[in-house]
């Protein structure tokens, strides 16, 4: 007898619910449901049985969850390979059921059940990266993410974009944050990538309170890297897009100059601007926050000579570029670094610059323009997709 695909999942399903069911303590859902991503731009709800929890467990109900770049990039082509598989990366929720063995978080802060959550990276513990330079675990060779894991049967709830998450297994990383508000704790893991890129830009030297910053691209990631350097104390940020919306967005968050790549047409014109906002010599430093390579082969005309520049907009490969590097990388002593992701390290910092915008009146929190439920994310992926927002995010209904 033929047995459809269909028919071998629903039994999978039955017996690992009759297997989980009768171990789960009292209060915990049978089920969960996850919006999976089956195929490109094609995303469905499904439920699940709750796995049979251990005493090394976390659950955490799901309060929202930011849709990144990256999840857009993977509903629409799968650069990763990994369908089928639940996204979300940016999430957090209430704890709702903690193994006993667990006592602590990731930065040694006590963790009980009601806390609010949430994850960081994994790391294998076991490449050269993580052997020998544990604070780089965003370098582990086989780092994983919570939403970029592809599905399983025995943990399908591994994924934000979910009513439930399930944080088991080894090198999982994960931080209580009770007095940061929901938009807050959405936004963390996106500033958590721009701390890390000013960390970065830190070891440079060149980052001080006359420094002249360049932001070029203004999207979730741009925008938020500028209310990063605001609240690090940068006080003269140039900043370009091509959308009204996004170089207003960066006015109110506090940038001097904007310039509309749409309006101002021509480099030559462009880099005159820049200079003339920076002592008619060009940026002290750039973060490159787009994934275009013509625009990243821009930048390097708008920064001066000795300054620097953090690139940090490839996360997936998006093509190459050609530059002379005489002229735009020796003859300027261009002092360059890439960022990718962050470590586990990194969160503390993110959260302090949380409570530090807040505190400055940073209106980061207007970045979220659009909250979609679990069965409307394929139309959170194409409002993304269309920039008719800023930052889109998953919150239940």
């Amino acid at each position: 007898m033929d047995i459809s695909a269909t028919q071998v999942e629903s039994i999978v399903r039955k017996i690992l619910g009759e297997m989980g069911s009768p171990a789960q303590p009292a209060g915990i859902p049978k089920t969960a449901k996850v919006a999976m991503l089956t195929a490109p731009k094609h995303i469905e709800v499904k439920e699940f049985p709750v796995p049979a929890l251990t005493d090394d467990d976390i659950l955490v109900k799901v309060e929202g969850c930011g849709v990144c770049g990256t999840d857009v990039h993977e509903w629409r082509g799968d650069p990763f390979g990994i369908i089928p598989v639940t996204l979300g990366h940016e999430g957090t929720g209430e704890i709702i059921y903690l193994g006993k063995n667990i006592k602590c978080d990731t930065a040694g802060n006590p963790i009980h059940v009601g806390d609010k959550l949430v994850t960081s990276v994994i790391s294998c513990g076991d490449c050269y990266i993580c052997r020998n330079h544990p604070a780089n675990t965003n370098l582990c060779d086989k780092q994983g993410v919570f939403g970029l894991i592809p599905h399983n049967d025995a943990n399908p709830l591994t994924g934000w974009f979910s009513t439930h998450l399930l944080i088991r297994g080894k090198g999982a990383t994960y931080f209580v944050v009770n007095d940061l508000d929901l938009q807050e704790r959405m936004l963390l893991e996106l500033a958590c990538v721009c701390v890390h890129a000013l960390k970065r830009a830190n070891g440079t030297g060149l980052i001080n309170f006359n420094t002249k910053v360049l932001v070029q691209g203004l999207g979730p990631v741009g925008l938020v890297m500028i209310s990063v350097l605001r609240a690090a104390g940068i006080n003269h940020i140039i900043a370009i897009d091509g959308t009204p919306k996004r170089l207003e967005m960066a006015k109110k968050l506090g940038v001097k100059t904007v310039i509309n790549f749409k309006e101002v047409t021509t480099l030559e014109d462009r880099v005159k601007l820049v200079k003339k906002a920076a002592n008619g010599v060009g940026a002290d430093f750039a973060f490159q926050c787009t994934g275009a390579p013509a625009a990243a082969k821009d930048i390097f005309e708008y920064i001066r000579r000795g300054g620097g520049l953090c690139e940090m907009g490839f996360f997936v490969n998006n093509g190459s570029y050609e530059v002379n590097p005489h002229f735009a990388m020796c003859n300027k002593e261009i002092n360059l670094v890439g960022s990718w992701d962050y470590s586990a390290d990194d969160y503390p910092t993110t959260m302090a610059f949380l409570r530090q915008a807040r505190e400055m009146n940073i209106p980061i929190k207007e970045l979220i323009t659009h909250t979609f439920p679990l069965d409307k994310l394929n139309e959170a992926m194409e409002t993304n997709v269309a920039q008719a927002g800023i930052k889109i995010c998953y919150v239940p209904e």
